[in-house]
Parts: C-alpha cells; sequence; structure tokens
C-alpha cells in the first residue's frame, strides 16, 4: 500500500502497489476530495482514504483507513456498506479489537523508526509476527519499511506493507 497526498504521487507509485491510500493531513476536505476523485478516475488500483468516510464516499473511492482513535469500525461500516474499511493499530489488543469489529484488515506498526512519525517508538518485527499471526484478518506492516525489509515483513507472516517513504 503507498500512502499518498495526490493523485499525481498516486499515480507515480500506482505501478508498484497493490492499493493506494490519500492521506494528506494537512490539506483542506475540498482538495483531498479533488485529488482522490482524480486519482480514482485514472488508477489501475484501488484507492481508500484516510480517516475521511464522506471523502472515500464522495470520490468513488474503495474504501476508507482508519487511525486508531477515529470512529468506530461499526460507524464506519454503517457510512461504508461492502467497501474496505481498515484499521490502523499500535498494539496487538487493538489489532484484536479491530478484527472483532469488523475490520478488513489492519496496519501495524511502526515496526522500524519511521521519518514520517520520529516521535513514535518502533514495535519491532517480533510484534509484527505476533499480530500477524494473532488474527484472520490481513496485517500489513508499516514503519521504516525499506525495500530490504519487505521480506522480513512476509517472513513474520505480513500479508504486506504500507510506506510513505518508500514510494515518494
Amino acid at each position: 500500500m503507498a500512502i499518498v497526498t495526490t493523485a499525481s504521487a498516486g499515480m507515480k507509485a500506482a505501478g508498484r502497489s497493490t492499493i493506494l491510500q490519500v492521506r494528506a493531513p494537512l490539506s483542506t476536505a475540498h482538495a483531498t476530495e479533488l485529488e482522490t476523485t482524480a486519482l480514482v478516475a485514472s488508477s489501475p488500483v484501488p484507492v481508500i482514504v484516510s480517516s475521511r468516510c464522506d471523502i472515500a464516499l464522495a470520490a468513488g473511492a474503495a474504501g476508507v483507513n482508519l487511525p486508531e482513535n477515529d470512529i468506530p469500525i461499526g460507524a464506519a461500516r454503517v457510512l461504508m456498506g461492502e467497501r474496505m474499511v481498515g484499521r490502523s493499530v499500535h498494539t496487538l489488543e487493538s489489532a484484536l479489537r479491530a478484527e472483532g469489529e469488523g475490520a478488513d484488515y489492519v496496519i501495524f506498526g511502526p515496526v522500524w523508526p519511521s521519518a514520517s512519525h520520529p516521535a513514535s517508538t518502533p514495535a519491532g518485527i517480533n510484534a509484527l509476527a505476533e499480530v500477524a499471526h494473532a488474527l484472520r484478518i490481513p496485517v500489513l506492516a508499516i514503519g521504516g519499511v525499506t525495500e530490504g525489509r519487505i521480506a522480513e515483513c512476509h517472513a513474520a507472516g505480513a500479508a504486506g506493507f504500507a510506506a510513505i517513504g518508500l514510494f515518494e
């Protein structure tokens, strides 16, 4: 999963990603909706939106990814219907709760130190493995993922990875 802020960045990443997540925390809702709509119209892979069910629906996106302290998954599911609803988590307990609430997948991390979240303490590859083996839904690793660490993520049981810097 490539995490991008604009449609152009998404199209650059689309060839190396199986899904694109639009995450533009410094952008207005209107600007994010315009970028997402443009990306949905041109992307060869599904597009989801970080935290904003309204924008995901308005843009025709495939789903939404909710930060750990965002709205409940059940509330998002009412809005999103059959579209994807994922949750970013930082602990095994949060991952299990997300699965129990009906998340389609979780993004777990940060696994390693991350330039985009320098104040976050890395959980480590063993924690990723614990989460990946405890859940029945896909677990994606995030945080410090590099080309050289992708195989390690898969070996730990992750279904894949999400990254910002790797796709820039």
